[in-house]
């Protein structure tokens, strides 16, 4: 074959051309002849070998194929024929010229393995992208194992790289690697960390991709949209993004809400701060009063029975009314609030619902209401929580009760006033 490459060498010989001139016009037009033979192949490989993939796609029912097709795997293909006939051409057509045939048979080595590390980086990102697709894998941190398979492609591909450029055996300089790996264990903490990281956030099932988690350190709160080697990118509620170290989901706390979006309900849990002088026993007058409230008429009516036998009983002085058992506004408010819930269309009655005191403060008693909404949407949770809270603030009066607030320099002035 290489006196295919001579044939112009020997028709500038012949027409009395110097050697030296001969020997490099010989060179330059085989390499114009064999650059513009590689390009028309190129050209026509990635035209033949992208349409066919792209009818291939259309006919086929997997998306797999579609995402080969968007990773530019089908051109990375094309790129390999050219380049292999390249390689086994430089020594023909640099027979001559020694230094730069051994110079060019290295770049194309290299280029060669770049190749192929980008060919089989493009079939890993096509495969993550066809896994996201599957509902199984949709909330796993597949980004994270792909950076992971990277790198090592990469690192395998660098290692072919320096034995092909320096012409040392890959078991050298894997030994030299060794010798190094303490700096190379510091420069790629954060990477080792956070693979580290995800691989027991997701054994563990700890965070998922949609999860929604609160991280106060780091300012998240909102619904979880990557997971990564490095990172975890949060939108927030506010749409903004917080990106949080992989590693700080297993090295500090977090809240997530998983547990709750797949409950039957999301948690309503406010209180309301009950004026102390305003708590009261409940006077027949009284009694009779709040029977008018239909929520509470059989109610009161039972209490009140069970009331009456027991002072009656134990000879109760009722002319006192602190002595024996008595019903008090507080408490029959309290009834009101469980019974109110236990109607409410929007409450999850298979959940807790309960009315319940906490510690006295020096502003009054809290009263809590703790219970469970069907609707988990954020809008629909708070229209739900307003809406009982509206209600239940407007009723206290009738219970003569009062809410406990900060007086406000209005009030001052109305005070002052009337001492004037």
């Amino acid at each position: 074959m290489s006196n295919y490459f001579k044939w112009f060498y020997d028709i500038l010989i012949t027409n009395n051309v110097s050697e030296d001139v001969a020997l490099y016009l010989n060179l330059l037009i085989n390499a114009i002849i064999l650059i513009v033979l590689l390009l028309l192949i190129d050209f026509i490989l990635k035209r033949v070998i992208i349409r066919t993939f792209k009818v291939f796609t259309i006919k086929t029912k997997t998306t797999y194929d579609d995402y080969l097709v968007q990773s530019n795997f089908p051109k990375y293909i094309a790129h390999i024929i050219p380049f292999i006939i390249l390689r086994k051409l430089i020594p023909f057509v640099l027979a001559d010229f020694e230094v730069w045939k051994t110079f060019f048979i290295k770049i194309t080595d290299v280029y060669l393995i770049i190749l192929m590390v980008w060919i089989f980086r493009s079939v890993l990102r096509t495969t993550k992208e066809y896994l996201k697709q599957k509902d199984y894998f949709k909330d796993k941190p597949l980004d994270s194992y792909a950076q992971v398979i990277v790198i090592f492609l990469w690192f395998v591909g660098a290692v072919f790289i320096f034995s092909e450029i320096t012409g040392q055996s890959i078991l050298k300089f894997l030994a030299t690697f060794g010798a190094a790996s303490a700096i190379l264990l510091l420069i790629f903490r954060d990477t080792i960390l956070g693979f580290v990281a995800s691989i027991q956030v997701s054994i563990n099932d700890m965070v998922r991709i949609g999860d929604w988690i609160t991280m106060e350190k780091y300012g998240a709160d909102g619904d979880v949209v990557e997971i990564n080697l490095a990172t975890v990118k949060v939108s927030n509620w506010d749409l903004t993004i917080t990106t949080i170290p992989t590693y700080a989901l297993i090295s500090d706390s977090f809240k997530n809400w998983r547990g709750m979006q797949e409950s039957g309900g999301r948690r309503i849990k406010r209180a309301f701060i009950i004026k102390t002088n305003s708590i009261k026993f409940l006077t027949d007058k009284d009694l009779k009063k709040f029977s008018k409230i239909q929520i509470l008429t059989d109610y009161i009516a039972h209490r009140q029975s069970d009331i009456d036998n027991y002072n009656t009983e134990h000879n109760s002085d009722r002319s006192i009314i602190v002595n024996g058992r008595n019903q008090t506004n507080l408490g029959l408010f309290r009834k009101y609030c469980d019974l109110y819930l236990n109607e409410h269309s929007a409450i999850n009655k298979d959940m807790m619902i309960m009315t319940r005191h906490l510690e006295p403060t020096s502003k009054g008693i809290p009263l809590e209401i703790y219970t469970f909404s069907k609707d988990k949407r954020w809008i629909n949770y708070e229209h739900i929580m307003a809406d009982i809270f509206e209600h239940l603030i407007a009723t206290v009066p009738h219970f003569d009760l009062e809410l406990f607030q900060e007086p406000s320099s209005k009030d001052f002035q109305e005070l002052s006033s009337k001492f004037k």
